[in-house]
């Protein structure tokens, strides 16, 4: 079974979602959107980015002192 987005009703005036595993471990959780529509948006652009998105690693790059 493939994951899925969660949208949540955050608070009275705002929305937010979850990226789910099949599992159902939280992947990544949204900020904070005004609108319905603005959370639509934000899933359709994840799933667009996610698919082509570059992996970068900074975990061995070290900071200037």
């Amino acid at each position: 079974m493939a994951g899925k987005f969660e949208i949540l009703k955050d608070g009275e005036h705002s929305y937010r979602f979850r990226l789910m595993s099949a599992d159902g471990t939280v992947v990544a959780e949204s900020p904070e959107f005004q609108h319905l529509e603005a959370v639509v948006a934000g899933i359709k652009a994840v799933r667009e980015n996610a698919a082509t998105g570059l992996v970068v690693d900074h975990s061995k790059q070290r900071r200037a002192a």
